[in-house]
């Protein structure tokens, strides 16, 4: 089944009023496309959704409207990995993005060998595939401030803006956006304390509330670094980067990255 148009962006979504990003969603569980076609929606894309590969095969003709392609990889009749190169048969050109439950990585580089330009893990959620999709649809474009693209490097700690993803030991930390935000802070100020309530705002928004008394968004922040360090201890159990001061706040530690790894240094450590 596919929807007869774009849907409408959601009325409700804030943000400057631009022309909306154009999907094409092809994924096959129902209450599945029902959610992420609502969701995008609310983030302000316009979705058309597709059951299978072949309704997207036989409307190609909203192809020529699109901006953007989504297939899941495990799809009837034709999978996605397969259904990515007929497209390219056909002269289809739209830059394709796999939202897969299937994330190991030797799909990962069959999307990538076969010209996708991203693939993600439906764990991840909406937010992060929202973002991602404007990054794709945005990396088309001409390039604005490619020195703002790149990686920042810290020790063993990688983090991709174009992404939003932090690697720890060339592993992926499997961040939410607003973690990564957290710990793009801390390692963009190497052994400086970040205050509490600038973790907090950083979160949310500049005098949000929450918790119990003046100092209830201190738990909150507790919770947040409990949570970011649990995924990096997951991959690494001696991982001790991010320090504590009950009255300053949390900083990274960060370490030198030995020179013969040929890694870009672009974070000097501080003193505190």
């Amino acid at each position: 089944m596919t929807s007869p148009i774009f849907e409408p962006v959601n009325p409700t979504n804030q943000g400057p009023k631009t022309d909306p990003i154009r999907v094409l969603l092809v994924e096959d569980d129902e209450d599945y496309r029902e959610i992420v076609g609502s969701e995008l929606s609310w983030h302000g894309f316009a979705v058309r959704s597709f059951a299978d590969g072949d309704s997207l095969l036989g409307s190609l003709d909203s192809a020529a409207e699109a901006d953007i392609i989504i297939l899941d990889w495990r799809l009837p009749n034709i999978s996605g990995i397969d259904l990515l190169p007929r497209l390219r048969e056909l002269g289809v050109n739209l830059p394709v993005v796999f939202l897969t439950s299937h994330p190991q990585p030797a799909y990962e580089k069959l999307a990538f060998e076969r010209g996708a330009l991203d693939f993600i893990d439906k764990t991840r959620g909406v937010e992060i595939l929202a973002r991602r999709l404007r990054l794709v649809v945005k990396s088309g474009e001409p390039a604005a401030n490619s020195e703002a693209d790149k990686p920042i490097v810290c020790g063993e700690l990688a983090l991709s803006p174009t992404t939003y993803r932090a690697y720890w030991k060339e592993a992926d930390v499997a961040l939410t956006v607003s973690e990564y935000d957290v710990v793009h802070l801390l390692a963009s100020n190497v052994g400086r304390y970040q205050a509490y309530r600038t973790i907090y705002d950083l979160q949310y928004y500049e005098g949000f509330v929450a918790g119990q008394g003046n100092q209830g968004y201190r738990t909150n922040v507790r919770s947040s670094i409990k949570r970011i360090r649990k995924k990096f201890c997951k991959l690494d159990p001696t991982f001790a980067e991010i320090q504590n001061s009950t009255a300053l706040g949390y900083r990274w530690r960060g370490l030198t990255v030995p020179a013969e790894r040929g890694m870009p240094w672009l974070l000097t450590p501080r003193s505190s």
